[in-house]
């Protein structure tokens, strides 16, 4: 197997073949982050490795969404792709004592360790889940506009502006609504046209206090992404509660939150509503609260304990059925 390493960025790519991982024998090439140079790095690889495509393992950290059109170009080409969590790759440069960061060291270091390591080959979401997921990135990016236009507006009434300017805004605010209105119809429509989104979105909206909003980010997650048990979504979505102490001095815990905070976001006020209606997690709050827990340490169990949910209907593909006796 030949391992080569690529360190992505917006504009360019650092590439890196371990052509004798024995004596630390490398190979390394630049090419802009494009079709043309996708292409192009294909061409070298072959070229220079002598190797079939199935026998040339490509690895590179996940990098916002600047890694993702050189993962899915790899893998439809036949290649072997692993996209691997970037602070795997920062522990084992801080093991192996990595001194100087550079593109070029940073590309050696993503093939030594897939040299190492061997990590899981990657492949992309399907073509449903990741267009749910654009569409749910487009309408966030509105919604984000429309917010701060009305924050202009508001500003704009308690001062003297000019009737032009007050005209804009209102204008551009109702464009923005009708879109967001026009992307939320979409949305439906996409779902609706795929039977298994359909269905995955009707057993999420089962459990109480997950509507059409979470609903919708919690199955572009969960269908685009190959998740083995709830613990891995909860650690995925940064709500794995991380302990601080050293010495006699004890830290509070707090969520992680690594991982795409959008959802996070979104998770929140259904998980403080579902402390009092989501019968599973009323009583979960319930008993961290008698333990001494604050407020907000629960807050943070419910929405873990939610997603824990959302990922078992998924999975068994059953309606939420409260795991708690419900008393009159």
């Amino acid at each position: 197997m030949q391992y080569i390493g690529v360190d992505v960025s917006k504009e360019k790519l650092d590439c890196l073949w371990l052509r004798d991982p024995a004596i630390g024998k490398v190979k390394s090439k630049k090419i802009r982050n494009n079709l043309k140079g996708f292409q192009e790095l294909e061409a070298w690889m072959l070229k220079n490795t002598q190797a079939s495509k199935a026998e040339i393992h490509i690895t590179m950290e996940a990098t916002s969404v600047y890694h993702e059109n050189l993962a899915e170009y790899l893998y439809d080409s036949g290649f072997k792709v692993s996209v691997v969590n970037p602070s795997r790759i920062k522990s084992y440069a801080d093991s192996s004592k990595v001194i100087h960061k550079t593109d070029k060291s940073d590309s050696k270091t993503i093939a030594c360790f897939a040299e190492h390591y061997k990590p899981d080959l990657w492949q992309p979401a399907p073509e449903e889940a990741r267009l749910l997921k654009a569409l749910l990135a487009r309408l966030e990016a509105i919604e984000s506009d429309l917010q701060r236009e009305t924050n202009r507006l508001e500003k704009a009434e308690s001062t003297v502006t000019p009737v032009r300017v007050m005209n804009s805004l209102h204008e551009m605010i109702t464009r923005l609504k009708d879109e967001k209105k026009r992307l939320k119809q979409d949305i439906d429509d996409h779902i609706g046209r795929y039977p298994q989104l359909k269905e995955n979105r009707r057993l999420l909206e089962t459990i109480p206090c997950v509507g059409p909003v979470l609903s919708s980010y919690m199955l572009a997650l969960l269908m685009g992404k190959d998740f083995e048990n709830a613990g891995q979504v909860a650690a995925y979505l940064g709500l794995i509660p991380r302990i601080r102490e050293s010495g006699k001095w004890k830290g509070q815990s707090r969520l992680s939150k690594r991982g795409p905070g959008i959802i996070r976001k979104k998770l929140y006020l259904p998980a403080v509503n579902a402390c009092k209606k989501n019968p599973d997690i009323a009583e979960h709050t319930r008993r961290l609260m008698a333990n001494g827990k604050c407020k907000m340490q629960a807050i943070g169990a419910a929405m873990r304990k939610l997603v824990q949910i959302c990922f078992g209907v998924v999975k068994h593909q059953n309606e939420y059925r409260p795991q708690v006796k419900i008393t009159a």
